[in-house]
């Protein structure tokens, strides 16, 4: 039985869900998408009061770190294996050298060889998802402890977890996930912090300051909010006769360039892929032509150097790939100048540390696949042969 990890429902959040219709927007995507920076913070302030992380709510998750050690295992599907490719990042970055992430319904029928100590994370909107269950019971009989993370606290996967570490996104009712995600990805960086804090690889400083930027987190999204919409509408018109897209990103960026890929596959019908940036040429470049355009993620955190890095091979693509005549719409930090200089069709994201530029910049892609559904005349809360939850392989 997994340990409650007692929060009452934000009223916040239970109003933003308690009708039956998306008023006063057009669809339920639309409107999840605004609903994210209350989803956020409700997220947030369940686990961490902007200051320090609250201890009912922790210890049982502090608990599962203590017998993760050295390994763990994530297994997801679909967005949230997306979210799992991120949290693999954080989590390598804060103490946890060996992190797998695997598609659920591979890991459900493979042979088990993984370290005895090994511990699972599981993700997954519904926690009904068949192959993330499957996963998750096959760890389980092995005797792994597994942290859940789902957007439904009474799910199977929640009570049937060592740990429940719910986010508090209320009910998604677009089949395409906007706020179940960022709720997830929030988890996964808070988890990552609980990790820095426990095995006190953090200093109290920097551990204070990282909360108090999540903390200021809604309100940066919440301003963004119609600047991408008006943005996203925009640029949606100019690119929703393309016939497919490439989607690039490195580190952080690559999860986030698989998702907004995913967003528009699932919502438009039009085919796109996700891609680490520094393998375009190795490949995928034959694709690239008029009906292939590029879009690249370029936002960095100039106070991160490994940021500042990869925002440089990035820029150097891009110019590589102006010159080859390809399209480029671009995901960069406002007032980027030598983003302008390389691609007019820009989606601007305020600049802020990199774990919560993941979280941002993925909601103008969001908008971005949600403005080219409507220009397609697609039911874009029911795409074709999808269901919101997964429940039979």
């Amino acid at each position: 039985m997994a340990h409650e990890l007692q929060c009452n429902s934000s009223p916040a959040v239970d109003s933003c869900t308690s009708t039956l219709s998306p008023h006063p927007f057009a669809h339920w995507m639309l409107r999840e998408i605004h609903e994210q920076p209350l989803t956020l913070e409700s997220t947030l302030l369940r686990v961490s009061d902007g200051e320090g992380f609250r201890s009912q709510v922790c210890e049982p998750i502090r608990e599962w770190i203590r017998a993760a050690g050295k390994s763990v295992v994530i297994a997801a599907s679909g967005s949230s294996r997306h979210a799992g490719l991120a949290g693999e990042l954080l989590l390598e970055e804060n103490d946890v050298p060996q992190v797998d992430v695997e598609y659920a319904s591979e890991y459900a029928y493979q042979p088990e060889a993984r370290p005895r100590d090994a511990s699972m994370l599981v993700i997954s909107q519904s926690g009904e998802t068949a192959d993330t269950l499957a996963a998750l019971r096959k760890a389980r009989h092995f005797g792994r402890q597994v942290l859940a993370i789902t957007n439904a606290p009474d799910s199977s996967m929640a009570r049937e977890a060592t740990v429940s570490f719910p986010t508090v996104a209320g009910i998604e009712y677009a089949v395409p996930a906007t706020k179940s995600f960022t709720a997830q990805l929030l988890n996964l960086y808070l988890l990552a912090l609980l990790t820095a804090e426990s095995r006190q690889v953090i200093p109290a400083a920097k551990l204070k300051s990282a909360l108090r930027n999540l903390a200021s987190l809604p309100a940066l999204v919440e301003r963004q909010l119609a600047g991408w919409r008006e943005a996203a509408e925009s640029l949606a018109q100019k690119y929703s006769s393309a016939a497919s897209f490439l989607y690039l990103g490195r580190g952080l960026h690559y999860p986030i360039a698989r998702e907004g890929a995913l967003k528009l596959k699932e919502s438009t019908y039009i085919h796109a892929e996700g891609y680490p940036a520094g393998e375009l040429k190795h490949g995928p470049n034959a694709l690239v032509s008029d009906q292939t355009p590029l879009v690249i993620l370029a936002a960095m955190d100039r106070n991160n150097p490994h940021s500042v890095q990869r925002y440089r091979k990035t820029l150097q693509l891009m110019n590589d790939m102006r010159k080859q005549g390809a399209h480029i719409l671009a995901v960069a930090n406002s007032g980027d100048d030598e983003v302008a200089e390389l691609t007019p069709d820009i989606l601007y994201v305020a600049e802020t540390a990199e774990p919560l530029l993941a979280i941002a910049e993925v909601i103008p892609l969001q908008m971005f696949a949600y403005f080219i559904a409507l220009s397609r005349k697609i039911d874009v809360d029911h795409p074709r042969n999808l269901s919101k939850a997964v429940l039979a392989e």
